[in-house]
């Protein structure tokens, strides 16, 4: 008799690797400076040894997406864990650029199994009433994450261990949770949803998500919404520190407690507000991202026109808090609008169009308008309306957002009468 997996085990495992999952992603940010000194980088090889990681991301997800909906998901993120681990580990006895590049790419490599199987693995662990709380949990792990990325670099620099220490502490210990998770019984596709597991039936299929139209239209909002994100993260201290005066190292510390506590209240709060706004309008978890969007696009909007340092951090630090709460529903949305035998490649063909079209592309573009504007009577005003792009962009969201919570408010309307 087969045993059946259980729900809260496997959310607890599956969380705890993907907080090692940020946690690897943003080391390298915090030993900057001691890793440029000792391997005599310039700037343009440390953006990138970022870009490597990207590639290494988005480009494969698709392969995983199509690994997933066919083969066993525990054994290939298993093994995208072990690659991402080793990739990390490894970054610690590089001494020069191009084998340090190659390793960034194996942790993206790795990373991007994770990000397209879990989710998926996770929705057959809950029926629909429950899932978009664990993906909320699940997601909790992104803020938490990244700052304890930052924190074990620090304390690799701080106590002695140097640089290469930090790669060694993040890329270990997230090998004996993959080991526990082998251990762990593996939900069929659909089990949640009570439906068959049925095979893909190849590339026509994959292709057919982007004729779902509710799948659509979620890819697309978040495309926009991870285009201002991902520039609004790279360029935040900067803006501080250019526009306003501020010492670039407290700006970095600003953003970090920020995101750290924004990002945990962000995504818990939006995540419970979503499902309880689900279970009275069934799309309600469309209007809950919506919302926050347009939200996000008002706080953003002020904190790069306002004059005054204090105002600026106020609103910076609201507009971070409110781009955290569409974290779990628009996952939950993109999980639920494609079949279930669908869902890791749902996720992987989500994950390569948001960041290729998104924050791959958007903190060159504005480092682009900085330069264009650049006025040296005002050394921070081409950056300050170069940021200005984001804004917008979160309104390309809120639109393509917006549609979609109409479109599924029209369909339960009649379903009410």
């Amino acid at each position: 008799m087969k045993k059946n997996p259980h729900p809260y085990l496997g959310l607890a495992l599956l969380t705890g690797l993907n907080l090692f999952n940020y946690m690897d992603r943003y080391v390298l940010a915090s030993v900057v400076p001691p890793l440029k000194a000792a391997l005599l980088l310039n700037d343009a090889e440390i953006g990138w040894l970022t870009s490597a990681f990207m590639i290494g991301y988005f480009a494969t997800a698709p392969i995983f997406g199509y690994l997933g909906d066919r083969w066993r998901r525990k054994g290939l993120i298993a093994a995208g864990v072990a690659f991402w681990c080793l990739g990390t580990i490894l970054s610690g006895f590089c001494n020069d650029f191009w084998t340090l590049l190659a390793c960034r790419v194996l942790v993206g490599l790795g990373e991007a199994s994770y990000a397209v199987l879990a989710p998926a693995w996770l929705s057959d662990l809950f029926p629909a009433e429950r899932r978009n709380n664990a993906m909320t949990i699940f997601y909790v792990a992104m803020p938490v994450g990244a700052a304890l990325g930052y924190m074990v670099g620090g304390a690799a620099l701080s106590y002695g261990g140097g640089w290469r220490a930090g790669f060694w502490w993040a890329g270990g210990p997230g090998l004996l949770l993959a080991l526990a998770l082998l251990a762990l019984a593996e939900p069929r596709p659909g089990a949640s949803d009570n439906g068959v597991s049925v095979m893909p039936k190849g590339l026509s299929e994959f292709a057919g998500l982007f004729r779902i139209g509710d799948f659509v239209l979620v890819v697309l909002g978040l495309t926009a919404y991870t285009f201002a994100i991902g520039a609004f993260g790279a360029w935040g201290p900067t803006f501080l520190n250019r526009v306003h005066g501020l010492e670039l190292g407290f700006a970095d510390h600003f953003f970090g407690g920020v995101l750290v506590i924004g990002g945990l209240l962000g995504t818990l709060v939006g995540g419970f507000a979503a499902t309880a706004w689900e279970r009275k309008s069934r799309a309600g978890y469309a209007w809950l991202i919506t919302l926050a969007a347009f939200l996000t696009l008002l706080a953003a909007t002020l904190a790069f026109l306002e004059d005054g340092l204090t105002a600026s951090m106020i609103f910076l630090g609201a507009a971070i808090f409110l781009s955290f709460l569409p974290t779990g529903p628009q996952v939950t949305l993109q999980i639920e609008a494609v079949p279930a035998h669908l869902r890791a490649s749902a996720m992987a063909a989500s994950i390569f169009v948001i960041h290729l079209l998104g924050d791959f592309l958007s903190p060159a573009l504005v480092g682009h308008l900085a330069d264009w504007g650049h006025d040296p009577a005002r050394p921070g005003a081409g950056l300050q309306h170069a940021m200005l792009i984001l804004p917008v962009a979160m309104g390309i969201a809120v639109l393509f957002w917006g549609w979609l919570a109409w479109r599924q408010a029209a369909r339960a309307a009649p379903a009410a009468e």
